[in-house]
């Protein structure tokens, strides 16, 4: 966990593609996308289905790891509207143990707006939470200060004819995208426009590492 200043507050981006929030003793993560493994099952495309279990691991792991009282799930916490329905027997009862014992927050996301079963928890737009407001997508035209996901953003760069890709964080003055947690997200180039228009000037995608904070222009 590496410090991270935004709007005034001090956060501690975890290098899992997770934010922790001391004062609030928050954890705050972006697009879960539970049961994508079996929602392509359904098309006929078969991918391991075991995204759901990988996870809720990670998650499980970060709230024991940071002491977390609290979750933030900043929308398309689930793939498709059914997809509550069709967590394994398992798996949903470990969810359900979790947002049984900390204040679990869904917020909406596109994906998952149509749910109408949310396991636990209780389930807003977005919320505002120290001066924060807390959504699925960034707002470009509200100057207030936000976090948010729906992006997923991955840092790509050519390193010495070898082509990196990693999860990572996009900031400026007022906005903060989260990277996507979900084992089974995908990403989009942190310099894509749609980012840096989301974002506003002064943008840099930021990879937090064990003992420090990397950061690149995005230019």
């Amino acid at each position: 966990m590496v410090p991270l200043s935004f709007a005034g507050h001090e956060f501690l981006a975890l290098p899992e593609a997770a934010l922790y929030w001391p004062a609030q003793r928050a954890l705050l993560v972006a697009d879960l996308h539970f049961e994508k493994a079996s929602w392509y099952a359904r098309f006929g495309q078969f991918l391991p289905p075991h995204d759901s279990a990988a996870t809720l691991d990670m998650i499980e792991a970060l709230v024991a790891r940071t002491g977390a009282q609290a979750l933030w799930s900043l929308g398309d916490s689930f793939h498709d509207a059914d997809g509550a329905a069709r967590l394994d027997p398992m798996v949903r009862a470990r969810l359900d143990a979790l947002t049984d014992r900390i204040d679990w927050v869904w917020i909406t996301g596109n994906h998952d707006v149509a749910m109408t079963d949310m396991p636990g928890g209780r389930r807003v737009m977005e919320a505002q939470v120290g001066g924060i407001w807390l959504r699925h997508e960034a707002d470009p035209d509200d100057p207030q200060p936000e976090i948010s996901g729906h992006f997923h953003p991955k840092l790509r760069l050519s390193l010495r004819g070898r082509h990196v890709s990693r999860r990572c964080f996009v900031g400026s003055a007022t906005k903060l995208i989260l990277p996507a947690l979900g084992a089974l997200t995908g990403g989009l180039d942190a310099g894509h426009r749609e980012i840096k228009r989301a974002v506003g000037p002064g943008a840099s995608a930021l990879v937090p590492l064990a003992d420090r904070m990397l950061r690149f222009p995005l230019t």
